[in-house]
């Protein structure tokens, strides 16, 4: 399967948005790595019988998106521009390209925000098989979009918290520090003294999220075509579900605040604290953090590296266990790292939290394919999840052998680097409908409590691929798992398992807690 191929499928599998969103998107992605190849193929797929669209739907939707590409073009333009101004003329382009209006927002630039910037950071960083110069572009949208006007976050923030924010705040910085997919965050000082950041939901975004959604249904049918043994009803609800808390900052806040009251005074995980003073449904305060962004990270030693990657590991699979909860969100803008695997979380906006029985069967898959390496009691378990039905036709090695690169990286005692063959190898073997799996794959069906964990397959072995991250993962992830609670395996377990016994944390691990 050819990269080509890869981001299309991206598009519809990984971030299911409306029709008309999607289609926008594979435009302005287009534009980087081949228009005419890209509309081709995505002309052919909605020209299936499976595909409810007629041909005049298909026709004025690709209009939206050549109108759409050309919002993504125009900001291509103006980046360009800015890399060869002087300072004077950078801000006056700032200017002419801040987001005067909430119309601004959904409409002319509706496919740089929401739903198309999380297919864009995605893309940027799962398919390792894109030229650099592609991933480079689609990398911006990583912690860089259009901002919106001073005046429209001022707007924003005295509808939310009843005054201006140069009024709220001692000192407030009309420049944001990044722009996310629904908001953009801004550094402020309250006037307790505490310095802040305050992210502001872009004006619209709720309403354009709510009419993708509106459209998710007729998404998830038509990918019947691509894998037909998908039930759509449970993964749209937990989509659904999941997209609607992203816009609620309240929930996102509780999240935040989980997270943060567990991994109190860790010695390398920093949460940042919530001010709830501050924040609203739309606008979210949290303390300030400090660091670099993931593409500095990238410069820095191979032993700085393995430790960043080794502190995203422990966090991403260890609070699966630890809280219960999973944050599906893995891509390099919600980072920020300092050296000696110091790493803050920033965005806990797609949180999802699981019952004790999902996590007893996430242990019981795990048990048997890495511990007990037994191909019979795995197939039992994957038929209880619901992701193979009983009695087909296959033998349990070959269903084994399908299953087995999910858990490749942990599966024995040796140091692994996972670089970008290994990455590109799991989008692959995801996304490829052909191969010697072929048929199996038309039974596969995705549990909703499945949905959000998907992403951490692709989206970290992503980040690691980068990073070409080290570690003998299966002695760290064996510290992790409550089954085994092994000794620590690394200096930073050692450092780790300290803190858990100073702090109580061991007390609430446990299998079905």
């Amino acid at each position: 399967m050819s990269p080509y191929d890869i981001v299309t499928l991206c598009l519809l599998h990984l971030r299911f948005v409306g029709k008309r969103r999607v289609i926008k998107i594979g435009l302005l992605i287009a534009g980087a790595v081949g228009a005419q190849r890209l509309m081709r193929r995505l002309q052919h797929l909605w020209s299936k019988p499976n595909f409810i669209a007629s041909r005049g739907s298909i026709t004025r939707n690709v209009e939206l998106a050549r109108l759409g590409s050309r919002g993504g073009g125009r900001y291509a333009l103006y980046k360009a521009r800015q890399t060869f101004a002087s300072a004077d003329r950078k801000e006056e382009l700032s200017d002419e390209f801040q987001l005067q209006t909430a119309a601004d927002v959904t409409n002319s630039l509706g496919n740089m925000k929401g739903a198309m910037m999380k297919i864009g950071q995605m893309a940027s960083y799962l398919d390792t098989g894109l030229p650099d110069h592609v991933r480079q572009t689609l990398a911006s949208l990583q912690h860089d979009a259009p901002p919106m006007a001073p005046e429209l976050v001022s707007e924003q923030i005295e509808t939310e918290l009843g005054a201006k924010p140069e009024d709220l705040f001692a000192e407030w910085d009309d420049q944001p520090i990044a722009s996310a997919s629904i908001g953009q965050v801004h550094r402020a000082i309250t006037r307790e003294g505490k310095a802040v950041a305050v992210k502001v939901q872009y004006p619209g975004v709720a309403e354009a999220m709510d009419s993708d959604l509106k459209n998710a249904d007729w998404v998830f049918r038509s990918m019947s075509v691509l894998f037909p043994g998908v039930d759509p009803e449970p993964v749209v609800a937990e989509l659904k579900e999941r997209l609607i808390e992203e816009l609620d900052y309240t929930a996102e806040a509780r999240n935040q605040r989980h997270f943060n009251s567990y991994f109190d005074k860790h010695p390398y995980i920093t949460v940042p604290a919530v001010i709830d003073a501050y924040s609203t449904g739309k606008i979210l305060t949290t303390e300030l953090a400090t660091g670099s962004r993931f593409s500095e990270v990238q410069s820095w030693s191979d032993d700085e590296q393995n430790m960043a990657a080794e502190t995203l590991f422990r966090f991403s699979f260890g609070a699966i266990y630890r809280l219960h909860a999973f944050n599906g969100d893995p891509h390099p803008g919600n980072y920020l790292f300092n050296p000696g695997g110091q790493v803050t979380f920033l965005d806990f906006g797609l949180v999802k939290r699981f019952k004790a029985d999902e996590t007893s069967l996430f242990e019981d898959l795990i048990l048997e394919m890495v511990i007990n390496k037994d191909p019979a009691g795995f197939r039992r378990v994957v038929e209880k999840t619901g992701i193979l039905p009983k009695d087909l036709a296959f033998d349990d090695e070959f269903i084994n052998d399908y299953f087995k690169y999910y858990y490749l990286y942990v599966m024995n005692d040796e140091e692994l680097t996972i670089d970008e063959e290994y990455a590109a190898g799991g989008v692959k073997h995801i996304f490829d409908t052909g191969g010697p799996y072929k048929e199996l794959r038309q039974h596969l069906n995705v549990p909703a409590s499945f949905v959000v964990l998907q992403r951490i397959t692709l989206g970290l072995m992503g980040l690691f691929a980068q990073l070409e991250a080290t570690a003998n993962w299966h002695m760290i992830a064996r510290e992790l798992w409550p089954f085994t609670a092994d000794d620590p395996s690394t200096a930073m377990g050692e450092t780790i398992r300290e803190w858990e016994l100073t702090h109580g944390k061991r007390e609430t691990w446990g299998h079905n807690i």
